[in-house]
């Protein structure tokens, strides 16, 4: 008889603490549709108390979501736990994930709190969650580099007070597999109460082992949950990779004998959303969902796959997906056909009105654009001149002039408020040019921090180009993304779109790793 092994994606929480990664409620929801599409367990949604922005984000997923769990991650204190039940009151399931440092460093250099402080904020935090939630997991911060004796006195508290999972996070990305896995066995043993509750792992990719930790912490520590991201998405070096370890677990099930209720099919359109969503490019050699990932360069391996696929290949390429960049839509189809492929992609426009406006959107494009593919459609809807209710700054309209030899020269006309201003500029290139053409009139005072051009759609030079920008101004780092068959107006798009995300001041707590 098989285990079930328990997927927890935090891409809506963990994940978005990467630096520029923060996401509007709508593009969250999208996001959390995709996940329920791939049937993850269980959907962290975000941390309700850190800001009102991720309250409603929060509260809009658990009004939405049927098929999965909502979670809300919250502090261990009162004021935290009361504001993630209230977000997740309409959920069909929910579940409350709260935490505390129990590490010595942590404790006295963060908290600022003794050992025996610790204990009892846990266990009043435990307790007063469970009144309010029947899911509850906790998580002890920096938990791998917590002293033994005393995480043991924690756990075997919290589970007491009703505790459902025990996640034990490496929060730093500091564990090794063979260690990390023992150190959850040995937690398992001491604690005599630990068969009350699931046992989570939650792995930072700092050295590169998140996934590998998190395998051998379900291997050899028993633990039948994985906290993990789309992508590996998530501060720093990142998370544990969602992808990777459900296809370990599915193409490895000789040596885990676990099952996993994931729809493999969706991890590819998952991948897509997310990196479109985030403007954060997946790298072409990355495991399962790179471009590379199935691409066999070298003759030998050619030979191979036409002669028997499994020479070279572990897993098939439409298994997790890759097959679903197909055609879908063309400048003939009309608005029910283009709204039916919205629906499938888990997009819903919030009115007729903006309906209306990303129909003619798709009709531009497609009259620029032979053929439309899905990835087209969810840059399209992406992109902020969908509602320019919404927006600060808009693009209304984009020249410029480059010739060897001579200097390039953009004009760009752009609305700010509602209101149309004219900049013209000189740059070293036309997208610097147009650039520095905004800038005459916004003087934002923006860094940039990177600039990335990504073709949307593989194969061919009429590919949209997707453009990312990442701008840092006064500690805040945002990403802006534009995508357009022109380059240089994929980039003013980009730009505007960052300086939206800067005007718009959302203020955050910083959680935990």
């Amino acid at each position: 008889m098989t285990d079930k092994l328990i997927i927890f994606d935090t891409t809506l929480r963990d994940g978005e603490q990467s630096p520029g990664a923060s996401m509007t409620k709508d593009e969250k929801l999208r996001i959390a549709r995709q996940l329920e599409r791939l049937r993850v367990d269980v959907i962290e949604a975000g941390f309700a108390a850190s800001s009102n922005g991720d309250f409603e984000a929060v509260k809009a997923i658990a009004d939405t979501i049927k098929d999965s769990t909502v979670c809300s991650l919250a502090r261990a204190n009162d004021r935290d736990i009361a504001r993630a039940a209230e977000a997740l009151r309409g959920s069909n399931r929910a579940r409350i994930h709260t935490f505390i440092a129990t590490s010595p460093l942590h404790m006295e250099k963060k908290l600022r709190m003794t050992p025996e402080q610790v204990l009892e904020q846990a266990r009043q935090a435990v307790r007063f969650a469970r009144n309010l939630c029947a899911d509850i997991e906790f998580s002890p911060e920096d938990g791998y580099r917590s002293e033994v004796d005393f995480l043991c006195r924690v756990l075997e508290t919290v589970i007491a007070e009703g505790a459902t999972t025990i996640n034990i996070p490496d929060t730093v990305g500091y564990a090794v597999p063979e260690l990390y896995g023992h150190f959850i066995k040995t937690l398992r043993e001491r604690i005599p109460n630990s068969d009350k509750a699931i046992w989570s792992v939650h792995c930072h990719n700092d050295l590169g082992m998140a996934v590998a930790n998190s395998l051998a912490g379900v291997k050899i520590g028993g633990a039948r949950q994985v906290e993990c991201t789309i992508n590996g998405l998530g501060e720093r070096a990142g998370n544990c990779s969602l992808e990777e370890i459900v296809m370990a677990v599915k193409t490895r099930r000789d040596y885990f004998g676990l099952e996993v209720g994931i729809d493999t099919t969706q991890i590819v359109p998952a991948s897509r959303m997310v990196s479109q969503t985030t403007g954060f490019v997946v790298q072409p050699n990355k495991a399962v969902v790179g471009a590379n990932a199935f691409a066999h360069a070298s003759g030998i391996h050619q030979d191979g796959v036409l002669k028997a696929r499994d020479t070279y290949e572990i897993m098939r390429a439409e298994d997790v997906g890759w097959s679903a960049n197909k055609i879908v839509l063309g400048k003939l189809s009309g608005r029910n056909a283009f709204k039916q492929r919205l629906q499938e992609l888990g997009i819903e426009m919030e009115s007729e009105t903006d309906l209306n406006t990303a129909f003619a959107k798709f009709k531009e494009l497609a009259d620029r654009k032979a053929e439309i593919f899905d990835e087209d459609i969810l840059a399209l809807v992406s992109d902020e001149s969908v509602t320019p209710e919404k927006e600060q700054y808009g693009l209304v309209s984009l020249s410029q002039h480059s010739e060897t030899g001579e200097r390039p020269h953009a004009r760009v006309v752009f609305t700010i408020d509602g209101k149309e201003y004219v900049g013209e500029a000189d740059g070293n290139g036309p997208v610097d040019a147009s650039i520095k053409a905004i800038e005459s009139h916004v003087k934002s005072g923006a860094e940039l921090l990177l600039y990335s051009v990504n073709a949307i759609t593989s194969g061919s030079t009429e590919s949209q180009g997707e453009v990312t920008i990442r701008l840092q101004h006064g500690g805040r780092v945002v990403n802006g993304v534009g995508a357009d068959p022109d380059i240089v107006v994929a980039s003013a798009k980009a730009y505007l779109s960052a300086l939206n995300k800067l005007h718009s001041k959302v203020d955050r707590v910083a959680a935990q790793g």
